[in-house]
């Protein structure tokens, strides 16, 4: 299947010189979600990783699905203010500027091996904030799973030593 035919562009978005693909196509054709989730399943294997972390906001979608057919459990790496209740965070430098990142505490249990999901892979701040936040508590990365990377923006370098996969390079 052809996913980059189902992905789609926006020039200037979320501001004037960035094209931004945009997978919420691929949302909306099951055979396109299910081929993304099967092509996964065939590089990272449900005895490698105990639990999946999916960043804000649509790394949540990609989690969750594999976490479905992983029957693994998952949680959400979002945003500073997002969360409610005890939390740890980190604080990082986006191709935007700087940002926040948190998880919530009593999502992660030390010792415990978390497949990291996204959409997109851009310059890699934020996978490498999410973790660095995850080995912060105590977790250990198993690797990382993204729709999309965009290679001329090299994210893949600061989070190169894990285990990687993008199913659509740009």
């Amino acid at each position: 299947m052809n996913l980059k035919e189902r992905i789609d562009e926006f020039p200037d978005f979320p501001k004037k010189g960035i094209l931004f693909r945009d997978f919420s196509p691929i949302l909306q054709d099951p055979s396109a979600m299910s081929y993304v989730i099967d092509e996964f399943a065939k590089h990272f294997h449900p005895k490698d990783f105990d639990i999946l972390a999916g960043i804000e906001s649509r790394g949540f979608l990609v989690a969750c699905a594999l976490a479905l057919k992983f029957n693994k459990g998952m949680f959400m790496i979002r945003k500073k203010g997002k969360l409610p209740g005890k939390k740890e965070k980190i604080s990082y430098k986006t191709e935007y500027g700087k940002d926040v990142i948190e998880i919530q505490k009593h999502s992660l249990e030390k010792g415990k091996r978390v497949l990291i999901c996204d959409d997109l892979l851009a310059t890699g701040g934020t996978a490498k904030a999410s973790a660095k936040l995850i080995e912060k508590m105590g977790g250990k990365i198993s690797g990382f799973a993204f729709i999309i990377e965009l290679t001329d923006l090299n994210g893949m370098k600061g989070i190169s030593k894990y285990n990687c996969k993008s199913l659509v390079k740009f």
